[in-house]
């Protein structure tokens, strides 16, 4: 019984979690639990818990890591200000001529929201507040109208830049430095968010073209589920549309952008989007806020004299010329700065950064102290030898490293029906990534598949979480049933894309390699 100490605690973490006690806490008071038995029998060091501090720390000093409130806190932003209701309206007043155009603009605005929030929840029910009352009435199959909803909503998972892929991928990279480690590679490779961003992007704009081209064909081959939009020609500004839909877009490409061509880290590009978040929804509050447009402009005005010329002040070298630069820059900070303070407390004022900055703190203090108990139960896993009984198992497989794989991507796929990713994430990814890797698998490729397949699980019926989330603001005309019947075509469409990945996994791997070698 004491050599399976190891399967029995992660037996009875997986069975309390099930039970629906808060993770964090379990997490953690299960380790501890299993540490004392452990050290009693004497097959657990109780002396690993020392280690706890330092991880503890080194935890919450990881930069990559402080991109997650950030970009939290700017997904929020642009949906408590209304940012995200305008996109939705005026996406479908542009594709207004297009039979079935409104699932194809809620499928559009939830890659869009996808980009700057990654938290499932949160867009599955922002899309279904807004989306479903409006399909219904257009005349949308219920089904139809559902399916396209809760797929568009679980976008946050693949799309980035996401917190799923953040997390994610600082676990991917520690897991990648330890099996090079133990397969003796002492200068080992590395892996980053941002190849998991790039690897990332490719499929996650694939499957959006794909649920868009299947709503293509249901308009063709059953009109009547996929009503045109009643919009009146004269209700179109193309103006207004172009100050609705620019914007926000701008912004997207600017953060991921910056990201992926190197010219900021993922934690940089986070702040960047929180700051131009905040100045989005200050100018919709205010109505074209003059102090959004000059906080704007200065900001790209000091992106271009970075470009241009170096601005460092610790040189001993500076002429006359680049100190009028650096006088000039300097000033134009002062004028962001000022003016940015004033799109804030406009924000202050709407009582939408109240609402915003409250919501990122619960979610971010979720994530973290789920982190913290996450990393209770890994050390005292591995004390017990848990990590050494999970890979004999996977190396033993007949098959080799196909089954290794499939075995893992069902067990995750199944734990999606009961957990939420970030648990996954923290406790499944770090104890099955580092065997798997050892087997030669690209760690950008593994990531992305686990990423589109716990994305498949939330929408899996019957208790795919997204499911759960629509349900709690679909109206009462909407059926469970016609929920799960209409997230079927999706979840087949999911599934192609990974066997595709599978088949072809230059789609996940040549962005990253492109950009980064």
């Amino acid at each position: 019984m004491i050599e399976y100490l190891d399967l029995l605690m992660f037996a009875v973490a997986i069975l309390v979690l099930l039970l629906g006690f808060p993770v964090a806490f379990s997490l953690a008071g299960i380790a501890i639990i299993f540490a004392l038995v452990g050290d009693y029998f004497g097959v657990f060091p109780i002396q690993f818990l020392k280690a706890i501090p330092q991880r503890i720390f080194g935890t919450m000093t990881n930069e990559v890591l402080m991109a997650v409130p950030l970009f939290i806190f700017m997904g929020t932003i642009l949906e408590k200000s209304k940012v995200a209701e305008d996109l939705l309206e005026n996406m479908s007043k542009l594709l207004r001529h297009v039979r079935g155009g409104l699932g194809i603009s809620v499928t559009l605005v939830g890659a869009l929201l996808a980009a700057s929030t990654g938290i499932v929840g949160a867009t599955v029910v922002t899309m279904g507040l807004l989306s479903l009352p409006t399909m219904l009435k257009n005349g949308y199959n219920p089904k139809l109208a559902s399916g396209v909803i809760t797929a568009a909503g679980t976008l946050g998972q693949i799309i980035p830049p996401s917190i799923v892929l953040i997390l994610l991928g600082d676990v991917i990279s520690n897991a990648y430095q330890q099996s090079q480690l133990q397969m003796g590679i002492f200068s080992p490779d590395t892996v980053s968010v941002g190849d998991l961003f790039a690897g990332s992007l490719f499929p996650g704009l694939l499957l959006v073209s794909l649920y868009i081209f299947y709503q293509f064909l249901k308009a063709l081959f059953d009109p009547n589920s996929t009503p045109e939009i009643l919009i009146e020609e004269n209700e179109i500004s193309y103006k207004e549309l172009f100050k609705t839909l620019f914007p926000p877009l701008a912004l997207i490409i600017a953060v991921l952008g910056s990201i992926l061509t190197g010219f900021a880290t993922p934690t940089e590009a986070a702040s960047v989007g929180a700051i131009g978040s905040i100045l989005l929804a200050a100018n919709r509050i205010a109505k074209e806020n003059f102090w959004t447009l000059v906080s704007t402009f200065s900001f790209i005005a000091l992106l271009v004299l970075n470009f241009l010329f170096d601005l460092r002040l610790n040189r001993v070298d500076l002429n006359l010329y680049e100190t009028l630069n650096i006088f000039l820059a300097v000033t134009i900070f002062v004028i962001f700065l000022i003016s940015t303070l004033l799109s804030i407390y406009k924000l202050y004022l709407s009582g939408v950064l109240i609402d915003a900055a409250r919501s990122s703190t619960k979610i971010t203090s979720m994530v973290f102290i789920i982190l913290i108990g996450a990393t209770f139960f890994s050390l005292v896993f591995r004390g017990l030898g848990g990590d050494e009984t999970i890979e004999h198992f996977l190396t033993s497989l007949p098959g080799g490293t196909f089954s290794a794989i499939l075995i893992v991507m069902i067990s995750m796929f199944l734990l999606g029906f009961f957990l939420d990713f970030i648990e996954i994430t923290f406790v499944v990814v770090p104890i099955v990534a580092p065997i798997i890797l050892q087997m030669g698998i690209d760690p950008v490729w593994l990531g992305v598949m686990m990423a589109i397949n716990l994305q498949t699980s939330f929408l899996t019926p019957p208790f795919g979480f997204a499911l759960f989330y629509l349900r709690g603001v679909a109206p009462d005309s909407v059926k469970t049933s016609d929920i799960y019947k209409g997230v079927i075509p999706f979840i087949l469409i999911q599934m192609m894309m990974l066997i595709l990945l599978s088949l072809f996994p230059g789609v996940a791997t040549w962005l990253p390699s492109y950009i980064f070698n």
